[in-house]
């Protein structure tokens, strides 16, 4: 007969710091801590008692797994084993990302009886500037790649378009994952020439070549402890593969024109918009570095595959920029536009179109179809070709200062065309109103 002073299992979750809740096989809620009745909103054990954990955590109606994300539940009844993921749940309203830890708990037999998931609410500092625009099935099938993969220490390969978001994943990857608090670097294959990379990556001894007046510590020596990024690794040369490939597989780095080995601890995030496989097969690249490398192949969708995102990245290139949320919410019009577009140039372009459209759209009340214009010039709101702001001769006339006209391009537009404002307007590529308006506005400052 168990001792009545044994405390009982309410008692102890209760001591748990952070939400707790033990889950049966068909998704009820079978305990709950005062934790997480507090988080979720709720006062009694019997608010939550006998609900699905989905109705509760994801305000949906179905599991998790239905919507794209990966379900830890269903991964603890499947393989016994314990498991950790990221998740996005909902508390006061609001979307909130959360690390969840899921063990089993086992019967007599030894089989899984339940699950107890301990939720750790992820509060970090700038994370909204790391999170993944877009609740499109594709994007919730990658968000949910990602959270498995975070909290490890895998290398990851980022595969995609250009202009996809590449940079931005591998940032998410380093946010969510334990070092965090510790550098994250980024470099850029493609910008670099062969001797640059060696020295940018691995550093140089004072005196290895001509120019090298000091020491310099590498990016592998800058992101130790951290995330390395190296952007477009199929430009990587194929003797620096040879480089990385050691440094991968031993950990430790060489500064060019030393001896001694130096030892680091780096997580590398590598991405390309090449198809690496064909570069193997033609011995452009090595086989080996690809198979390291792509221990965790991540495929990022290009902007076409996942349309149903496009209003909400629209509303948030335009909420960072100055004024520009005042466009916000976007009207069903504009929305229309923007999606009879297919987007060669995914997110980046997009990105484009948006800050464009809030230059055109300076001085007016709203932000309207004609303002959202398009390279493509057969698309049904393509810009015409006298005003295209892409037209050789006006880049360096749309000048762009956190979304809003320069004054120094204006003046230069009005000198140009002898201060004829209609003519200034179509060089800069906005309205004759708008451009009035920010001559009457410099006039009075």
């Amino acid at each position: 007969m168990p001792d009545s002073k044994s405390p009982s299992c309410e008692q102890i979750i209760n001591m748990m710091p952070d939400p707790f809740v033990v889950i049966d096989r068909d998704y009820r809620i079978i305990a709950a801590n005062r934790n997480y009745l507090k988080h979720y909103g709720h006062r009694e054990p019997a608010e939550v008692v006998g609900r699905f954990c989905y109705e509760v955590s994801h305000h949906v109606d179905t599991p998790c797994s239905q919507h794209g994300e990966h379900c830890p539940l269903e991964t603890v009844f499947e393989t016994g084993q314990p498991t950790q993921v990221m998740h996005v749940h909902y508390h006061d309203g609001e979307e909130e990302h959360v690390q969840l830890y899921s063990n089993p708990l086992f019967d007599d037999r030894g089989e899984v009886m339940y699950v107890g998931e301990y939720i750790y609410p992820v509060h970090k500092p700038d994370a909204g500037d790391t999170m993944l625009t877009g609740r499109s099935r594709p994007m919730l099938r990658l968000t949910s790649l990602l959270q498995r993969v975070a909290p490890t220490q895998t290398s990851v390969l980022l595969l995609g378009e250009s202009g996809v978001g590449k940079e931005k994943v591998a940032e998410y990857v380093h946010q969510y994952s334990p070092r965090s608090m510790m550098p994250f670097v980024i470099v850029d294959c493609g910008t670099l020439g062969e001797n640059l990379i060696e020295s940018e990556l691995f550093g140089h001894e004072k005196g290895a070549f001509t120019g090298a007046n000091n020491l310099k510590k590498g990016l592998f020596e800058a992101a130790d402890d951290g995330t390395l990024f190296i952007d477009e690794i199929g430009e990587l040369p194929l003797s620096l593969q040879t480089k990385l490939l050691r440094v991968l597989e031993s950990g430790t780095i060489r500064r060019l024109g030393g001896t001694a080995y130096l030892k680091v601890n780096v997580r590398v995030i590598a991405a390309t918009n090449k198809n690496l496989k064909e570069m193997v097969e033609k011995g452009a690249f090595r086989q080996d570095l690809y198979y390291r490398l792509s221990a965790f192949p991540v495929n990022i969708p290009s902007l076409r595959e996942r349309p149903d995102d496009i209003p909400a990245l629209a509303e948030r290139f335009l909420s960072r920029m100055e004024e520009g949320d005042r466009f916000v919410p976007l009207s069903p019009e504009v929305i229309e536009a923007l999606l009879g577009y297919d987007y060669p140039g995914n997110v980046r372009e997009l990105r484009n179109i948006i800050e464009r459209a809030a230059i055109l759209a300076y001085g007016e009340e709203m932000l309207r179809p004609e303002h959202i214009l398009f390279e493509d010039e057969t698309s049904p709101v393509a810009m015409p070709v006298g005003r295209s702001v892409l037209a050789a001769g006006n880049n360096n006339l749309l000048q762009r200062r956190h979304g809003r006209l320069n004054e120094a391009a204006v003046l230069r537009a009005l000198e140009q065309t002898d201060g004829h404002r209609a003519s200034a307007a179509q060089l800069l590529g906005v309205s004759e109103r708008t451009l009035y308006r920010y001559v009457q506005r410099l006039r009075q400052e």
